[in-house]
């Protein structure tokens, strides 16, 4: 609770969370702010310890309403080709990467939907479903069919990997929690179909890989 106090004391840059806070200064270190890698496990948290609460907890629930609205506004973009995705905020630009662990956030603004300000719940219910769409096509568009740990929008490419150390896959759960957490909000067949698509493939790669 002291370190939500704290925090909602702060400036922060463009209503976002930076990844880094120093912990000698209380004040934010570098300006990156990712729902990836570093940030995940706040807004998961947050949004969590409401339900938790019963719902009872305003602070944490208006904490991350607030920080979901600033990613929003400032790190959700719909590439050319219509991909939702979620970059990376880094020194004042926005980096079009997308990494597999931002994928675990189509189901959080599912989760989330219940209890959303202004009727939105709909809204995000949709917002879901699109990161839920793009994660599934970073997997698709790999010839194993397996998605990579990192992938971009830029330059014509469109949710693949880019650089050799961003093509690798270590099992990371993220994609198929937003899988599961959509079905159990849509009950939408196609949820359960790629789960198991993903549950198939990694199996073979296990039994047949060295």
């Amino acid at each position: 609770m002291h370190i939500r106090k704290l925090l909602a004391k702060m400036d922060r840059p463009n209503g976002l969370y930076p990844n880094y806070l120093n912990p000698r200064t209380g004040r934010w270190g570098q300006h990156h702010t990712s729902v990836g890698g570093l940030g995940d496990s706040f807004y998961e948290y947050l949004l969590k310890a409401w339900l938790m609460s019963d719902k009872t907890d305003t602070e944490a629930r208006k904490t991350y309403d607030d920080a979901i609205e600033a990613i929003e506004r400032h790190l959700i973009r719909k590439s050319n080709g219509g991909l939702t995705f979620i970059g990376e905020w880094k020194n004042g630009h926005l980096e079009r990467k997308m990494g597999h662990l931002t994928c675990f956030a189509g189901g959080m603004f599912a989760l989330g939907a219940d209890g959303s300000p202004d009727d939105k719940a709909g809204h995000y219910l949709q917002l879901g479903a699109e990161i839920a769409h793009t994660c599934h096509e970073s997997y698709d568009r790999t010839v194993l069919k397996l998605g990579p740990e990192a992938f971009k929008f830029d330059s014509g490419l469109e949710a693949v990997a880019v650089r050799q150390n961003e093509k690798y896959y270590i099992l990371r759960p993220e994609v198929i929690e937003t899988y599961w957490y959509m079905w159990r909000f849509t009950h939408d067949p196609k949820y359960r179909q790629w789960g198991w698509e993903a549950a198939q493939l990694g199996f073979v790669r296990i039994k047949h890989g060295n």
